[in-house]
């Protein structure tokens, strides 16, 4: 009986998920509130199973591991602006500049304020420092189209962002894993093993990896000799989900990061023939299987928060997010993109929309099934308070902020040409 429960659930909310953007598309109401809300609500009734990431650690680590991959798909698919040092100026400075700072400060009150030891606040900082811009669908670019000037710097700094700080992080929760593996006896040995293993070869691999893969799969897809091996003429969008399987597993086979892999990968497809149509369509089924799995991940959360996820929160804890979310975050994104070409309002909204989600919930997962002596419970009631926080705050603000921003771009602009309006910068 419990089984069908279950399928049932699993089926209407999957239901919901396609008609409640429809519904609420106007309202300063986010699909991830709504189904955040719904699974707090479903962990009140009675007869349903507890759900608890600490005793369901493998299947956590291994659902929100795919969830996390298929958005880095979506995300460099969806991205018209080549790769560049100029072009891609914003999201240089978020993760060289705005990550590291993120990590250190939450790091540093999750020590002073919360009292963790100092390698679980490191381990707190790296978990808590990747953005998800999937859960405010607002500030994240759109399908894929055929000009490369017409995203603003707003939705392309978060999802480009996100698409690689997701990889970015890794290298930190390694170091606080090998840091706390050590105990006592860490030195300056594990960290140059780490600098050697989890910066520079894991990182490297990540790279070349994503490079060659989307290379071969690209030339194999828009330009092969045979007619029958050229996939996107069919535009058979669950190609998308081959690369990003392809993408992950063999980096990861071999020592490199995967997420880094597959971001890397989406981007190259992407400008192997950037005006095809084949774009869209895979797009366009990445974007509804993330959809559908991110909701079922959220009703989880929800049912977890309402089944005692919450209940080693203090109120330093709880503090340590706050300050994440209203104050952190937003003063180093802001300052982190001095000198861009987007202007102080967008920079502003920028700082402000580093949504948490997804990938904090890998990470923790991750790095506590790799190492046992992390505080598990006060770990998991800060990040499950701090990226329920940020679902509903950046839920309530997105839609009137940007269409906000959106409105003035469009006053200003020279011409309302999508380029034009595009290059706006406020």
């Amino acid at each position: 009986m419990l089984t069908f429960v279950l399928f049932s659930l699993a089926g209407f909310s999957a239901l919901v998920a396609a008609l409640l953007p429809r519904i609420v598309h106007s309202l300063p109401i986010s699909l991830p509130m709504a189904f955040l809300a719904g699974g707090v609500a479903l962990g009140f009734v009675p007869g349903l199973p507890t759900v608890d990431p600490v005793e369901h650690a493998t299947a956590t680590q291994h659902v929100t591991e795919i969830v996390v991959i298929i958005s880095l798909m979506g995300a460099g698919l969806a991205l018209d602006r080549p790769i560049g040092r100029k072009a891609w100026t914003s999201t240089w400075r978020l993760i060289a500049v705005a990550m590291p700072l993120t990590i250190a400060l939450v790091a540093l009150g999750a020590h002073l304020l919360a009292g963790l030891p100092l390698v679980a606040a490191l381990l707190l900082g790296a978990v808590l420092a990747p953005t998800d811009p999937v859960l405010a669908s607002d500030v994240q670019v759109g399908e894929p189209s055929d000009a490369e000037g017409a995203e603003d710097e707003v939705r392309f700094a978060l999802t480009s962002e996100a698409g690689l700080n997701d990889g970015a992080a890794f290298p930190v929760v390694h170091l606080a894993v090998a840091l706390a593996a050590a105990g006592a006896a860490a030195g300056w040995s594990e960290v140059g093993h780490w600098a050697l293993e989890d910066v520079l070869l894991r990182g490297v691999v990540g790279v070349v990896g994503g490079l060659v893969i989307g290379k071969v799969l690209g030339a194999l897809f828009f330009r092969s000799p045979l007619p029958s091996l050229r996939l996107a003429d069919q535009a058979e969008g669950f190609t998308a989900l081959a690369v990003t399987f392809l993408a992950y597993g063999l980096t990861e086979l071999a020592h490199g990061y995967g997420f880094v892999a597959v971001f890397i990968a989406a981007c190259t497809i992407r400008s192997a023939e950037r005006a095809h149509g084949a774009h869209k369509v895979a797009h366009s089924f990445v974007e509804q299987i993330e959809r559908m799995l991110t909701s079922w991940l959220l009703l989880l959360l929800g049912a977890a928060l309402s089944d005692g996820l919450l209940e080693a929160l203090t109120w330093q804890g709880a503090l340590v997010g706050v300050l994440l979310i209203v104050v952190i975050r937003p003063l180093v994104g802001w300052v982190s993109l001095l000198g861009t070409p987007g202007g102080h309002r967008e920079r502003l909204i920028i700082g402000i929309f580093g949504v948490r989600g997804i990938g904090s919930l890998f990470y923790l997962s991750y790095a506590l099934a790799e190492e046992g002596t992390f505080p598990a419970d006060p770990l998991w009631a800060v990040v499950g308070f701090t990226v329920a926080l940020s679902v509903v705050l950046h839920g309530l603000t997105a839609t009137p902020l940007v269409r906000r921003l959106d409105a003035a771009r469009f006053r200003a602009a020279p011409s309302d040409g999508a380029e034009d309006v595009a290059r706006t910068h406020l």
